[in-house]
């Protein structure tokens, strides 16, 4: 059981560091205390785990329609869904969250190949499954 920990804290850990990043690079995005981002963490992680790929089938036509950038309302979705449970979370509006996720989701893939040391571990190989 302690060999899935491991992963587990790692994953929350980079979330962590790139919500508060996003939070000094996007002046609408607030944290009140450390508390609420090592929460947010925990629960954005949650929801896309959960919520995000539920979301993702239900609007598959309009994703496809839109040839896949309809993902990238999904995750701000997801952000904002965040910030309205966490108290002492803020984002200021739907742009703001918009590219705050593009930025986190950059973030989160960099640190997390400079983590694991393999840069290959995050390439989609043709058969569909991740390396």
């Amino acid at each position: 059981m302690l060999h899935n920990l491991m992963p587990f804290l790692i994953h929350w850990s980079i979330t962590s560091l790139s919500l508060w990043v996003a939070s000094y690079v996007f002046k609408g995005i607030q944290f009140e205390d450390s508390s609420s981002l090592i929460i947010s963490a925990l629960l954005l992680g949650f929801v896309n785990a959960i919520i995000r790929p539920l979301l993702i089938i239900i609007t598959l036509p309009f994703t496809l329609l839109t040839l896949g950038f309809f993902l990238l309302v999904i995750n701000a979705m997801m952000l904002l869904l965040v910030s309205a449970v966490v108290r002492g979370f803020t984002i200021s509006g739907f742009w703001t969250a918009f590219f705050a996720s593009i930025f986190i989701s950059i973030l989160n893939l960099i640190i997390g190949v400079y983590l694991e040391g393999d840069s290959t571990s995050w390439i989609l190989l043709n058969n569909g499954s991740w390396v």
